[in-house]
């Protein structure tokens, strides 16, 4: 008490002197100007922030100069939240002018160009409809950042937690605790972790207590069991006894590990419902509107294939994706694992294909290889279009069908004549209609085999560190006895390895016992060394802490060092057991979503296209046989001859642009599905999503494309011989 009455005393003083300051000068001093942010946050900030944030960064103040909207004080509120718990350096106003700005330019040229390039209302009146649709989704842009901000910084909080318990089990100071967790987390926790050392620093908040209360303020409407872990952790501090300040610092970790396993039993059990939804509006209902699309169009001349592309590759697509991340957002905390690649520069060089000529070794991009394959698959996809454009004669297969383009039964390209416009259509030969798959394979391919080659490497280096981690809480039991017997250190890691022979952690431990004595290096440079040390060939977050630990606190003794080992080694089992529960709870789900990816949707599509395919042919056939009959007639019998039935078929769309419609969305739905699915069972892993979308969209892609092939080419089989029956009967 006496301090904080010190304290006021002061800043009334200052107060009074300020006052007559003023009088004396006869103007108001300003105010203190507040602390600017360190270099080092800024350095910090420009590199672990995605670029696009920084672009939007630059858009919205910009609006703000063009067109400034000052929010209500409600939103405004809210806005300046999600603001500060992003980094962002923009203002409420700056994204409201942004959310209007925008649409506004885009419903302006977007109606011009699509008058323009379509000479139709409905791109007219798309674009106006879209732009108006912009204006909410915009203004809420830093909730729904804040919102996936929280999703990557969730998946961290239980490691977080960890670092911090660990550290403070031999070390009670909670300012190097949090140092030692933002070192070794991921951003953007890390990045959180930092400010709230940064802003002690910059004299924002006097104590790392009081910086860590306010951020844990944040947490509150989210996250209750991470701020009671804290507190604890808090707690500890103040306990004059050490085993009530340990059971405190063990009880932080209960407390998240068990509040995380309830958290997600209730998201599993609630996570039915949207996902049945998800699987409804996304495969089911746009797959039975495939089936009955064909006789619609057929019947509807004013509806061409890019209407049908902009509902299903767009609109359909944009409603999925935003269902699905509105699922993932209510993912509660939960164990994820990170890029490696992004943690260690070493690894980055893993994302290239690498090739060895010799001593060297050649790099070379994905990228390169994926834009090739998807450039020639697409060209391949366009021949039709390409055939046509430079006048190739039409060509076919079969037997002798003069109502065709090639006089075949089976034609490349078959352009007819428009019987609504008079103008030349198509293609709605078989040919050209096969030859469309190689538009979605080219998209499934590139995309598929681009992400596949970039993260292949990587996760099987992860892989491994993984499996480290998985033996790693037995190793370190046996090191923690070891050191318990008052063996030294460097003794001690070489009979771990001994006993642990032929495992991925007895290797760890053999390599750093190699460099012990064969390179004389010490404990700590023999882990650590960038070059040689044992964590260059075994890269994990998990394990590096742990031999930070061990490192530290071997200096205060072998006994304090087998003590604080062992308590790392029961909190990595516990967080692996908690792990495995949670990916039970998910399995179920997942499986049935991974069906619907793998074979389901891509299953179903082939054959649908394949209907449509028969249809369309029988169609054509049909609208062309009386066609000729009429044609044949005259007079009385022309009046009689079916011109009415004639004049219902109408052009249809040919399946070559059905297809591309269907394909592509095919691609679309895959990408969106491996996406949600691998943020429900693993939170934010862009790594193993990067894996999973190269795996999916490759498979899916030819699964796809062998059904609806298959299907096209035995169905217009069974239609020729049906017309050919119906026709001769």
């Amino acid at each position: 008490m006496p301090k904080e009455i010190d304290k006021q005393k002061l800043l009334d003083l200052m107060e009074i002197y300020k006052r007559e300051i003023e009088k004396q000068l006869g103007a108001k001093l300003e105010e203190q100007p507040s602390k600017p942010i360190t270099k080092e946050y800024q350095e910090f900030k420009a590199e672990f922030l995605p670029k696009h944030m920084s672009l939007y960064e630059k858009l919205c103040n910009l609006s703000e100069k063009i067109l400034k909207i000052k929010p209500e004080q409600k939103k405004a509120v809210v806005l300046q939240e999600a603001i500060d718990i992003t980094h962002l350096n923009i203002t409420p106003a700056g994204v409201i002018s942004f959310s209007f700005l925008i649409p506004l330019i885009a419903a302006v040229f977007g109606s011009l160009l699509a008058f323009i390039i379509f000479q139709s209302t409905f791109f007219v009146l798309l674009f106006v409809i879209a732009a108006i649709s912009m204006i909410k989704p915009l203004g809420k842009a830093p909730e729904f950042i804040a919102n996936n901000w929280r999703l990557k910084t969730s998946n961290q909080m239980v490691l977080s937690i960890f670092y911090v318990v660990t550290y403070m089990r031999h070390t009670s100071n909670l300012e190097k605790a949090i140092e030692f967790a933002s070192q070794h987390l991921a951003p953007p926790l890390s990045l959180d972790l930092k400010k709230i050392l940064w802003d002690v620093e910059t004299e924002k908040y006097s104590s790392v207590k009081e910086s860590l209360d306010m951020y844990l303020e944040t947490w509150k409407k989210w996250n209750l069991e991470f701020i009671e872990a804290f507190h604890l952790i808090e707690s500890s501090l103040y306990e004059g006894e050490e085993s009530r300040r340990l059971n405190a610092l063990d009880k932080a970790l209960d407390v998240i590990l068990d509040e995380t396993y309830e958290k997600m039993l209730h998201y599993a059990h609630n996570l039915q419902n949207p996902i049945t939804m998800l699987h409804m509006l996304g495969i089911i209902l746009p797959i039975l509107g495939l089936v009955i699309l064909p006789l619609v169009v057929s019947f509807m001349e004013n509806v061409k294939w890019y209407h049908l592309a902009v509902i299903y590759n767009v609109l359909l697509t944009v409603i999925v994706y935003y269902l699905g991340k509105n699922i993932l957002s209510r993912r509660p905390t939960g164990y994820g694992d990170t890029d490696i690649a992004e943690e260690n520069p070493e690894l980055k060089k893993y994302r290239n294909i690498l090739i060895k000529i010799g001593n060297q070794e050649i790099q070379i991009t994905p990228l390169i290889i994926s834009v090739f394959v998807g450039v020639v698959l697409f060209l391949i996809g366009l021949s039709p279009l390409i055939f046509h454009a430079i006048g190739i004669p039409d060509f076919g297969l079969g037997g002798e069908d003069l109502t065709s383009s090639c006089k075949q039964k089976y034609c490349f390209l078959e352009y007819r004549i428009s019987a609504v416009s008079n103008q030349e259509i198509g293609p709605y030969g078989l040919g050209a209609a096969l030859a469309s798959l190689f538009v979605p394979l080219s998209f499934g391919i590139a995309i598929g085999l681009y992400y596949r080659l970039k993260s292949k490497n990587v996760i099987k280096i992860r892989e491994k560190a993984k499996q480290l981690e998985l033996e790693f809480a037995g190793a370190l039991f046996q090191l923690g006895n070891r050191l318990g017997d008052n063996l030294p250190v460097e003794i001690a890691v070489g009979k771990v390895a001994d006993v642990m022979e032929g495992t991925v952690s007895g290797s760890f431990f053999q390599l750093v016992s190699l460099n012990i004595k064969s390179l004389g290096m010490g404990i700590e440079k023999a882990i650590f060394d960038p070059l040689h040390g044992a964590l260059v060939s075994f890269p994990s977050n998990l394990i590096e802490s742990s031999m930070k630990v061990l490192t530290q606190a071997i200096k205060k003794g072998p006994l304090i060092a087998a003590q604080a080992l062992t308590n790392v080694a029961r909190y990595i089992k516990e967080i692996h057991k908690v792990n495995e529960r949670l990916k039970d709870l998910m399995a179920d789900i997942i499986a049935s979503m991974k069906s619907q990816i793998k074979f389901l949707t891509p299953a179903i599509a082939g054959i649908v296209i394949g209907i449509t395919s028969m249809i369309t042919s029988i169609l054509g056939k049909l609208s062309a046989q009386l066609s000729q009959v009429t044609s044949s007639v005259g007079g009385a019998e022309a009046a009689a001859a079916p011109t009415g039935i004639l004049g219902l078929f109408g052009d249809g769309v040919p399946t070559y642009y059905f297809q591309l419609v269907v394909g592509v969305y095919v691609v679309q739905i895959t990408f969106i599905l491996t996406v949600i699915a691998n943020g429900i069972e693993n939170g934010s892993d862009k790594l193993n999503e990067r894996y999973q979308l190269g795996n999916n969209l490759v498979r899916s892609t030819i699964l796809y494309v062998f059904i609806s092939g298959a299907v096209m080419l035995l169905f217009n089989i069974i239609a020729g011989r049906i017309l050919v029956a119906t026709l001769s009967a």
